[in-house]
C-alpha cells in the first residue's frame, strides 16, 4: 500500500503556493501538473534546504526606469535579476548591498529605502532576499560579472525573463 505525505510546491509560472500529496519516499525535484506546459512545481523541504541570504538593489534613474542585469553564469544563466549578492557574516544588509554593487558594477549607490524581504524556494536552496530602492551616487554601472544590462521603463519590466524571486517584486515597482 502506498502512503502519501504532503509537500508544499511553488509554481514558477503562476507564482503560487499549493498543497499536494506525493507518494512516500518519492523525491522528485520538479513535476508538471495539469495541461499547462508552463506550470512546473518544485517541492520545498525546508528542513533539508540550504539557506542563502542576499541583498538586491532596485536602482532607478530620474526618468523612473529600473536597472536590470542578466546573469552570465550558473544554473540561471541568461535570466534577469536586480543586482546585488550574498551577505557576508557580520555585515548589515545595507553594508552588503553597497559592497556588492561596488564589486559588480564599480558604482556607489545611495540606499533610499527598504522595499521588502522576499522568501523564495528554489529547487536546491531557500533564498531570503532583502530589496532596497536605490539610485546611483557615482560611477558608470560597469558590468563586471553580468552578461548584459538594461534600463527598463515600467511597461518594459515584463520584457525580460526574470529570476522567480525577483519576479515577485515587479508588481510593487
Amino acid at each position: 500500500m502506498t502512503t502519501f505525505t504532503s509537500w508544499a510546491p511553488k509554481c514558477l509560472a503562476h507564482k503560487s503556493d499549493a498543497l499536494f500529496a506525493r507518494p512516500e519516499g518519492m523525491l522528485l525535484p520538479s513535476v508538471q501538473l495539469g495541461s499547462d506546459p508552463n506550470c512546473t512545481i518544485f517541492a520545498t523541504f525546508a528542513g533539508n534546504m540550504k539557506q542563502i541570504e542576499v541583498v538586491a538593489a532596485i536602482i532607478h534613474d530620474a526618468d523612473g526606469r529600473i536597472f536590470a542585469t542578466q546573469r552570465g553564469y550558473g544554473d540561471f544563466k541568461d535570466f534577469w535579476e536586480f543586482p546585488g549578492g550574498k551577505m557576508e557574516p557580520g555585515e548589515s544588509p545595507e553594508e552588503a548591498l553597497k559592497r556588492e554593487i561596488w564589486e559588480e558594477l564599480e558604482t556607489r549607490i545611495v540606499i533610499e529605502r527598504f522595499i521588502r524581504t522576499i522568501e523564495w524556494d528554489y529547487p536546491q536552496f531557500h533564498l531570503t532576499m532583502h530589496c532596497y530602492w536605490c539610485r546611483v551616487e557615482s560611477g558608470q554601472l560597469t558590468l563586471k560579472e553580468h552578461e548584459a544590462a538594461r534600463w527598463l521603463s515600467a511597461h518594459q519590466l515584463d520584457s525580460v525573463n526574470w529570476l522567480p524571486a525577483d519576479l515577485q517584486l515587479l508588481d510593487e515597482l
